[in-house]
């Protein structure tokens, strides 16, 4: 098999070229920039460009397939000569779905928890010795890349409700057809890829219904709006499996689950983590995993990267990363930390980042998700805005969005860094939310001073 990618220096699509690579493929690919970790996982294998830019004159008649990604744009000269070609494009999605046919699927969709869940199966399949290929969107432990894909008769994919590529503008998950679907919930969000709630609800209406005859809905029952969609769009040849909290209890910080009669102890903790994990083991158990197995092996579980991360602690202050940005998420991440240390104090810094935090019509979404922290913070750069192009976004306005009594708003590196440092921290945990990097600021560096 003869492969051309199109924007080979996005963060997955490089790894799919190296999983195809490793699998016996004849791989190329171009793009306009390739940045770290891409570039060195690129070079390693071979695979990076001898040269940055578009190159036309790579895409032959002899390709039997041109994978495009979102980065290139739909007059990419590349991309031009394929279709003059006439040759298969396909875009992320679509290709994982065409090296998959003759494999069960498994997807997890939703619009919070997808990439904590998918790695949860993997690490169980994984620690229990199961073939399977997987794709997922966070660096895992004991995982080298974050796709793999050779003739294992099993795949586990993240599913992204976010469209596809620049001229397949439909969501990724409906490309996938999974044989076991799981929706962790629905919260809207990107609100300038859906720019209405009913809209965003279509794409899972439509992604439940692609699901293979004969499969597995594992739906959490707990989200009101999915139990509602799930049961408004019923279909009588499919499965159903509810999930919620499941049993569980928490003492001196440790959090203690039993699934099916057994119980083990967790490095993950939060209501919505436990949810997680119960969608989890029911993918697991289709294929065959026993509840004592997966309790066993999920004890060392300890989270993908940026989710609910522990960056450092000292035993009285811990500092945690998460990728959280969209109010659902800010919400149970914040939720979770009290939970599990009911008697410390809680900070919680949150950047807005994308383009629908830093919208002034989506403040009121935030309404409430601070109520469990004891500080709030909420930054964001303006370099932030102008890059997108946004207005700016006054901060009384965050204010009344979050209606957090005391809530402080910075948008200035230097200011939240002077901030941080002349915090008295002592028996404290600080929560760190954002998908950017706080303009720059060394999150790690600031983590291991205040735990010494």
């Amino acid at each position: 098999m003869r492969v051309h990618f199109i924007s080979i220096g996005g963060s997955v699509m490089h790894q799919l070229a190296i999983a195809l690579h490793k699998k016996g493929y004849l791989v190329t690919g171009t793009d306009d920039e390739i940045f770290e970790p891409a570039a060195g996982n690129l070079a390693a294998v071979g695979l990076l460009p001898s040269k940055i830019g578009w190159q036309p004159e790579l895409i032959t008649p002899d390709l039997d397939a041109v994978i495009l990604g979102m980065h290139a744009k739909d007059d990419n000269p590349e991309l031009l000569k394929a279709k003059e070609l006439g040759l298969a494009i396909y875009s992320f999605p679509e290709y994982i779905y065409q090296e998959s046919r003759q494999k069960k699927r498994i997807v997890v969709g939703g619009s919070h928890g997808k990439t904590t869940t998918t790695s949860m199966i993997m690490h169980a399949l994984n620690e229990l010795h199961r073939n399977f290929d997987y794709l997922v969107g966070a660096r895992l432990a004991g995982f080298e890349q974050s796709v793999r894909v050779t003739d294992a008769p099993v795949i586990v994919c993240e599913g992204d409700e976010y469209p596809a590529s620049a001229i397949e503008r439909k969501p990724k998950f409906h490309f996938l057809y999974p044989h076991v679907a799981i929706l962790t919930g629905i919260a809207w969000d990107h609100i300038n890829v859906f720019p209405t709630f009913d809209f965003y609800l279509e794409q899972f209406v439509i992604f439940m219904n692609r699901i293979e005859p004969g499969g597995l809905l594992i739906y959490n029952s707990s989200d009101e709006v999915l139990s509602r969609l799930v049961k408004e769009h019923q279909r009588a040849n499919i499965r159903y499996q509810p999930y919620a909290v499941p049993e569980h209890s928490i003492q001196d910080g440790v959090t203690r689950v039993t699934i099916q009669g057994v119980s083990g102890k967790l490095r993950v903790f939060g209501n919505h983590n436990l949810m997680n994990l119960q969608a989890a083991f029911y993918a697991c158990a289709e294929l065959g995993v026993t509840a004592a197995d997966f309790i066993r092996v999920m004890e060392d579980f300890s989270g993908a990267s940026k989710r609910l991360e522990l960056l450092a602690s000292n035993g009285d202050v811990h500092v945690y990363r998460d990728f959280a940005h969209a109010p659902s998420k800010v919400k149970a991440t914040v939720e979770a930390v009290r939970q599990q240390y009911p008697d410390q104090k809680l900070f919680a810094v949150l950047e807005l980042h994308t383009y629908s935090s830093l919208n002034v019509a989506f403040m009121q979404q935030y309404r409430g998700v601070f109520d469990q922290a004891d500080t709030g913070v909420v930054f964001y750069s303006r370099h932030a805005l102008e890059l997108k192009r946004m207005p700016d976004l006054p901060a009384e306005k965050v204010k009344e969005g979050f209606a957090k009594e005391g809530l402080l708003v910075i948008n200035d590196k230097a200011e939240l860094e002077q901030w941080l440092e002349s915090q008295d921290f002592s028996h404290s945990n600080i929560l760190l939310m954002s998908s950017g990097n706080y303009d720059g600021i060394d999150i790690l560096s600031f983590a291991k001073g205040i735990t010494q």
